[in-house]
């Protein structure tokens, strides 16, 4: 009787949020700081979308930019261009708007596309230093290596898997019922935000994140930093001092965004739950979705000489 009592009840919990939805908190509650917040995320959103579809205009109207290389930072840009826009865009109207409500398929869709877009660009980044450590320590091998067909697999592959893997943690997430609060103290939907309003046990959501995390973030991290160490061992034995350290800044303003990137999202999905901590975290998520997707077409790209000459011919 018990047990049929506490059924009822998360299906009533259940038809309650799915009509109702959540609402989302923000980032801030104090007027003039909301319209800070709007105004830095306004111009964030305005760089990272002007620095991408440059990058990718570049790209396909110069043939000399027609290579591997290219070839990735081009996904890049465009996981880059969804992946904040799966995010900015909401909180800028959250930011300013007194409904604050998000309903309960499009947290789910919004949960659902930005872990796409940022399982996909852990991917892209490795597969990044892969092509750099190929051009750099296998120079005479690299048109070999990185043929057309390996870089179209390794594209497809890393939006395939990751299409995969965020279906599955978005079903496990909201098959649950939602009992605490329909408040998500975040600004956009989030899996740990989103369990901390369970009703239920959700160990084995938990299981499958870290090891999802595991067997996808975590190597992709480590293959990127071993690819970068072998780099920058290449790199120290360049005789030329003056290319020596135009190659190692270069390679270090890589390897900044990416322990940025991958650090962040490690500490958020790797971390035990009991250590949540909602102001912690919104930080923690605003530089791997908002703050690297800006820094890369400016890291990667803006200080290529490629890409330079290319925008100065159209100016000119």
């Amino acid at each position: 009787m018990v047990e049929t009592t506490y059924n009822l009840n998360d299906m009533e919990e259940i038809n309650q949020t799915s009509s109702e939805g959540f609402i989302l908190l923000g980032l801030s509650n104090v007027p003039y700081l909301q319209v800070i917040c709007f105004l830095v995320f306004l111009l964030m959103y305005i760089i990272t979308l002007s620095g991408n579809l440059l990058l990718i205009i570049v790209v396909s109207i110069n043939r000399k930019l027609q290579n591997p290389m290219y070839f990735f930072l081009s996904n890049l840009s465009i996981v880059d261009i969804f992946f904040s826009t799966s995010i900015v865009p909401k909180i800028l109207v959250n930011t300013l708007a007194i409904d604050k409500s998000i309903s309960f398929l499009g947290c789910a869709l919004q949960m659902y596309f930005s872990m796409v877009f940022g399982t996909t660009e852990c991917f892209i980044l490795a597969v990044m230093a892969y092509d750099r450590f190929a051009a750099i320590c296998r120079p005479l091998h690299y048109n070999t290596i990185m043929n057309k067909t390996l870089c179209t697999s390794l594209a497809t592959g890393s939006w395939g898997v990751s299409v995969l893997n965020s279906a599955l943690h978005v079903a496990l997430t909201f098959q649950i019922s939602y009992c605490k609060s329909r408040h998500i103290n975040h600004f956009f939907c989030e899996m740990q935000p989103l369990l901390q309003l369970s009703c239920r046990d959700t160990l084995l959501n938990e299981i499958v994140m870290y090891i999802s995390t595991g067997i996808l973030g975590m190597p992709s991290f480590f293959f990127t930093l071993i690819s970068y160490v072998q780099i920058i061992s290449t790199i120290l034995r360049i005789r030329s001092s003056q290319g020596r350290h135009k190659a190692f800044s270069t390679c270090t303003s890589h390897l900044t965004v990416v322990v940025l990137y991958y650090g962040t999202l490690l500490f958020m999905y790797l971390r035990p739950r009991s250590t949540y901590s909602p102001e912690i975290d919104k930080t923690l998520s605003i530089l791997y979705t908002v703050v690297t997707p800006m820094l890369n077409p400016l890291v990667y790209s803006v200080r290529n000489k490629d890409v330079k000459n290319t925008v100065k011919r159209k100016h000119t």
